[in-house]
C-alpha cells in the first residue's frame, strides 16, 4: 500500500508540474511556454469586441476565494513592480470582462487561442495586449509563483509598458481554477 500510495503521489506531482504552460500546447514533445502578447500595431484597424462573450463573463459568478485571490495576485504583483521601479498597474474592468470570457473558454480549449480560432485579445481588441493563463492552481500565492518563475509569463508582469491589468477565475463544477491575467496599456 505504501508503495501505492508513492507511486500516486508522484504521479499527482508530475501532472501538476505540467498544468501551468501558457499555451498549453506540445509541438514535437516540448511544451510551449510562451505567454502571449500582441504588438501594439497588431490588428490595428480591426475593432473586435466580443459583445455576447463580454455580456456572458458579466453574468457569470466567482466564489468569494476566487475573487480574493484575483485581488490577491494583483497586489503581489503590484508590490514586486514597485519593488523594481515601476509603476502600479491599475486594475481595469474592461479587462477583467475579457479575463472573465478568456478564464471561462480555457476549461474547453487550455490555449491562447480562443475556441472559436481568433487570438485571445479579440474579446476586446480595444485593452488586451498581454495575457497569462495557468490552470489547477488553488491559491494566489501558488499561480503567482509560477507565473514569477517562468521568464515569459514574468516578463508581462514586469512589462513596464502595461498600465491596466483585469484578472479573473473560472471554477469549474469540480472546483478546479482555470485564471486568466489580461494586461493592457
Amino acid at each position: 500500500m505504501k508503495k501505492f500510495k508513492s507511486l500516486v503521489a508522484v504521479m499527482v506531482a508530475s501532472v501538476l508540474a505540467l498544468t501551468f504552460v501558457a499555451c498549453g500546447a506540445v509541438k514535437d514533445g516540448a511544451i510551449d511556454d510562451q505567454a502571449a502578447t500582441r504588438g501594439i500595431h497588431e490588428g490595428e484597424g480591426e475593432i473586435w469586441i466580443d459583445d455576447e462573450a463580454i455580456a456572458l463573463a458579466g453574468s457569470a459568478s466567482s466564489s468569494q476565494a476566487c475573487l480574493d485571490a484575483c485581488t490577491a495576485v494583483f497586489n503581489l504583483m503590484n508590490q514586486q513592480r514597485t519593488a523594481q521601479g515601476l509603476s502600479a498597474l491599475v486594475w481595469s474592468d474592461a479587462l477583467t470582462n475579457a479575463a472573465q470570457v478568456r478564464a471561462n473558454e480555457i476549461t474547453t480549449s487550455f490555449s491562447h487561442t480562443r475556441p472559436n480560432g481568433s487570438a485571445f485579445w479579440t474579446v476586446d481588441s480595444n485593452v488586451q495586449y498581454g495575457e497569462n493563463l495557468a490552470k489547477l492552481y488553488q491559491s494566489a500565492d501558488s499561480v503567482y509563483a509560477a507565473w514569477m518563475n517562468s521568464p515569459t509569463h514574468a516578463a508581462n508582469i514586469m512589462d513596464g509598458g502595461y498600465k491596466t491589468v483585469g484578472i479573473a477565475i473560472c471554477q469549474t463544477g469540480d472546483g478546479s481554477w482555470y485564471w486568466a491575467q489580461e494586461f493592457g496599456y
